[in-house]
């Protein structure tokens, strides 16, 4: 599979898995990767969960992104590089972003036909079509393009939008990406529209408009959004929207009128030529659902989330994850008398020998982390990996299979 971050959008759940013929050899192999895995996380665990390789994704992306959508070290993210991911947790402290936990939109365009438009999205117009780069499927845009995202219902209270996007490695162009809810650009008092360039972003709508709304990029951040996969990250709850592109919150802001509507509008800012032209690599729209952990324990017995991210096909923890492991380990803290099982889950993409591995070595991780990190006794941890065994949802659309890319804890 392709490097995480190289690809935009994949946010591997726990459940995006390697790839590959689950025959005897193979199985035995990656059983014995998996515990080379789990015997080093014990022997040297991370100093910062927040250690980890870039991106997510799905299926690799870790407990929350579609899986198969990994990208080579891309230039482009798909070409380049991918940069290496800082290791200071100091750098994630005000990274606040916990993805919504009930998928209700997702593509990394792996199941698109190259040279079409993505099928799961509504057209609009413009030059855009599915190419593929370093053998991975994206959105390309070499021209002013428009398409809608169908939830498929009304945006709900509280949701969380991902769209990863590769700029080209030049800032000439105006507003590389723009997207509001609804079908049509308005801009009111109702509806914000949200612009994003490599050099800063700008919201237009609800109050706010260029003069007050600019946030700029440090000069030191701008050459990792040029020509790599720069992760943007959207939450809602009621009337508060925060925003993030990749470790920084670039909004906090209580009060934003963001249309709920079945659709979301993007704009897409390319040009023709190898350096201006734009891609996506992957989109998510998921609901926050209000779950508190420790009620959710209490009453449910167990509490799934879809923010814990590891490297693609890998049990190396991603920094994005910080927030949700923080959480776990409040509430451990919280409650002393609290153990628990932290079970591994992910897509059926990929061998079942190789799926039960990954999610088994990712699930020790989870452990490591919490233990070297949050100072949580391993004692009241334990950990299981399900592979694909329980599926939370029907793996016969992106949506069910991301939706069963995630870690899950259970009361003991």
């Amino acid at each position: 599979m392709l490097n995480a971050r190289a690809i935009p959008g994949l946010v591997l759940l726990l459940s995006g898995l390697v790839g590959g013929p689950a025959d005897a050899q193979i199985g035995r192999l990656i059983k014995k990767k998996a515990a080379e895995v789990v015997k080093e996380a014990a022997k040297s665990p991370p100093k910062d969960s927040a250690k980890a390789a870039p991106k997510p994704a799905d299926s690799a992306k870790t407990a929350a992104a579609p899986a198969s959508t990994t990208a080579p070290a891309p230039t482009t993210t798909a070409g380049a590089p991918a940069a290496p991911v800082r290791q200071d947790a100091k750098v994630w402290e005000n990274y606040d972003f916990v993805p919504g936990s009930k998928v209700i939109f997702f593509t990394d365009f792996s199941d698109d036909r190259v040279g079409n438009f993505a099928r799961r999205l509504k057209y609009l117009n413009g030059p855009v079509e599915v190419v593929e780069r370093d053998g991975v499927k994206m959105l390309r845009s070499v021209g002013r393009s428009q398409f809608l995202i169908p939830v498929g219902k009304k945006l709900p209270e509280r949701f969380t939008l991902e769209i990863d996007v590769i700029a080209p490695p030049v800032s000439g162009l105006y507003e590389v990406l723009a997207f509001e809810g609804g079908a049509t650009l308005d801009r009111g008092e109702k509806s914000a529209e949200v612009g994003w360039h490599p050099s800063n972003t700008v919201i237009q709508g609800s109050g706010q408009n260029q003069a007050n709304s600019v946030v700029k990029y440090p000069d030191a951040m701008k050459p990792q959004l040029m020509g790599k996969v720069a992760h943007i990250r959207v939450l809602m709850d009621s009337a508060y929207f925060k925003m993030y592109t990749n470790e920084r919150r670039m909004y906090n802001i209580p009060e934003l009128a963001f249309k709920r509507d079945s659709v979301i509008r993007v704009f897409v800012n390319g040009a023709e030529g190898t350096d201006l032209a734009v891609f996506i690599t992957s989109i998510r729209v998921a609901e926050s659902e209000t779950d508190v952990l420790y009620d959710a324990l209490a009453a449910k017995g167990r509490w799934a989330t879809q923010g814990i991210l590891f490297a693609t096909g890998k049990a190396q923890l991603q920094p994005e994850s910080r927030p949700v492991l923080k959480e776990i380990a409040s509430t451990m803290k919280e409650h002393a008398d609290l153990k628990v099982l932290i079970e591994g889950h992910t897509d059926n993409v990929g061998g079942a020998a190789a799926n039960l591995a990954l999610s088994d070595a990712r699930a020790a991780a989870v452990k490591a982390a919490l233990v070297a990190d949050f100072g949580i006794g391993g004692d009241r941890i334990t950990t299981k990996g399900l592979g694909d065994t329980k599926p939370s949802a029907p793996n016969t659309t992106a949506e069910g299979r991301a939706q069963n890319r995630r870690v899950e804890i259970v009361k003991q």
